[in-house]
């Protein structure tokens, strides 16, 4: 898999190498090929260069997406044609993804389905494509295609519970959520997270234990992310399909079309958004008759917590939106039996309905949802967070308002808006403004928005 050779040291240890893919990226045509090398080497290397770099340095727990950058300035990637397909050239990569000169076999994975995905996105989602993006159909279409080059679509029984959580969780957390994934894993569900540290780590870790016991052969740890996402959170060692989706919304597409329930911990922001874009489905008419479950859970010590959340839904999105998850606190194993019987009930659906278990083509998901939201500063005033709206049109602004914030905390582009302009600036209703203003000082005081280091804020809340 590896040619590997270590150069002088300058900072940190760095090894140079060459890497020949296996599966997915072995079995190309020469046009292919060529196809993949001249989306890598055009305007797509310096994302792939990103997004390979954290890939390389998985495990980490800085959510600082200029960190890696910072301590290998002079890594590169290159992804080089030859006759028996391709291979991938590493300069100066972190010498924590090799053992002995030879890359970590669970790394050159991830890695691979890095190329893979980004090459996708510039070969079959290239500009020539845009008009094909302009419909709610073209998009859920967009999407199926990136999990199946993935080979994420599996005919198989239901059995993935989709797990969304903070990256910066206390520790009475963390070991809460693999509790709770050691619970689902005994009874053979497998696990979808961000792919990140934290809630989306520790599933899967009591999980993986749990699938050892009962000898369950090939568990699928999955993490869905995107480019502005996974420099911030690497991906954790465990995720063994990973997939990276062009933006958010396409990344909050894939967890609910593949996923046959999902498990709220305790997270910050972007926990928040992601609540906030299934509850505004959820709420549409053209879902009510479809079965999905949807339970928040944490540690006794959390309580506080997801009552706060519950009260701000209550408030903006009224009781019919909390009439569609249920809290269960301090209990992995009541979280796991319901989520059991509730993944039962999406079965017997889909098999009424004649929908394919492996990606819920029945959810009906419009294109508001599935629009890419750039949080600019004048995006971010607009938002129309005011009271008399239908509450899947609320929740859907309330998202975006989540997603600004998110891209202001940790991806690139939007910490450099927020470093160029100022914070955004967030209007809406007294007393919606009131309670979101609340709701995020409560992220800051329990260190919600950030792993290491004094938060500052990335917006305003104009009450």
């Amino acid at each position: 898999m590896t040619d590997a050779a270590r150069p002088d040291a300058t900072t940190l240890p760095t090894v140079d190498a060459r890497i020949y893919p296996r599966g997915g990226l072995d079995i190309l045509s020469r046009e292919e090929v060529a196809r993949l090398k001249d989306a890598s080497s055009g305007g797509l290397h310096d994302l792939l260069r990103r997004c390979a770099l954290a890939v390389l340095t998985s495990g980490s727990a800085n959510d600082d997406p200029r960190a890696a950058q910072e301590m290998y300035p002079d890594f590169d990637i290159q992804v080089m044609q030859q006759d028996r397909g391709l291979r991938i050239e590493l300069k100066k990569a972190p010498a924590m993804a090799f053992v002995d000169g030879e890359i970590i076999r669970g790394v050159a994975e991830l890695l691979f389905a890095t190329v893979r995905d980004l090459a996708y996105m510039a070969i079959e989602l290239g500009p020539e494509y845009a008009a094909d993006l302009e419909s709610s159909a073209g998009i859920t279409d967009a999407v199926f295609g990136l999990l199946r080059n993935a080979r994420l679509l599996q005919p198989a029984e239901p059995n993935l519970v989709v797990c969304w959580g903070g990256h910066s969780i206390n520790r009475v957390e963390y070991e809460y959520t693999k509790l709770v994934g050691y619970e689902l894993g005994l009874r053979g569900l497998d696990i979808c997270t961000g792919c990140g540290p934290g809630a989306m780590k520790g599933p899967m870790k009591g999980a993986n234990i749990a699938h050892a016991k009962q000898r369950k052969r090939r568990p699928r740890y999955i993490g869905i992310t995107e480019p502005g996402i996974i420099a911030a959170e690497s991906p954790n060692p465990i995720v063994n399909q990973l997939v990276i989706m062009p933006d958010i919304e396409k990344r909050l597409e894939a967890f609910v079309r593949v996923g046959h329930g999902i498990i709220v911990f305790p997270g910050g922001v972007g926990t928040a958004e992601e609540i906030l874009y299934l509850l505004g489905l959820l709420l549409r008419e053209e879902n009510a008759h479809l079965p999905f479950p949807l339970i928040l859970t944490g540690p006794v010590a959390s309580a506080p917590y997801f009552e706060q959340i519950d009260r701000f839904i209550r408030l903006t999105l009224g009781d019919d939106a909390a009439g569609r998850y249920e809290i269960i606190i301090g209990d992995p194993q009541a979280v796991a039996r319901r989520m059991t019987a509730g993944v039962k009930r999406v079965r017997e659906a889909r098999i009424q309905n004649k929908d394919s278990f492996y990606f819920n083509w029945g959810l009906d998901i419009p294109l508001p949802f599935q629009q890419p939201f750039v949080p600019t500063h004048e995006a971010m005033a607009g938002l129309d967070l005011h009271h008399g709206r239908k509450p899947h049109e609320l929740a859907a602004d309330l998202r975006r308002a989540f997603s600004g914030i998110v891209a202001g905390n940790v991806k690139e582009d939007g910490m450099r808006r927020v470093e160029k302009f100022g914070p955004f600036q967030i209007h809406g209703a007294e007393d919606m403004m009131r309670a979101l203003d609340d709701l995020l000082r409560a992220f800051v005081e329990q260190r919600r928005m950030k792993i290491a280091g004094e938060y500052r804020p990335c917006y305003e809340v104009v009450t």
